[in-house]
């Protein structure tokens, strides 16, 4: 799976980033049909049995949709694998920053 490490800064004001990230993601989700929607659901479901994380969250972008594990810590690093090589021939990508590990799906 191709990986990018990146190195991100905080937001200043966390509740208004948080918000924001909100609202832009509602407002774009309805730019996906159902069954993307699913796809990137059963994404999440997959995640939160292979790490221990705060959370892990789904962010609809405009030009794809991105699965966010907060505080990433691998759990089950065999299942992990084989998730991360079936998404890897379907194109999700992973990018790892301080806050956590993304996943992303383009549209």
């Amino acid at each position: 799976m191709k990986t990018q490490v990146l190195e991100t800064r905080e937001a200043p004001v966390k509740w208004w980033a948080a918000q924001d990230a909100r609202m832009r993601s509602l407002v774009n989700s309805s730019l996906y049909t159902q069954k993307q929607k699913t796809q990137v659901e059963r994404m999440k479901l997959a995640l939160e049995m292979v790490y221990a994380a705060k959370g892990v969250h789904i962010a609809y972008g405009k030009t794809g949709i991105s699965v966010k594990v907060d505080g990433a810590l691998i759990a089950d690093r065999a299942n992990l694998k084989l998730l991360e090589a079936e998404w890897a021939a379907q194109g999700v990508t992973k990018k790892v920053t301080a806050q956590g590990i993304t996943y992303r799906v383009s549209a």
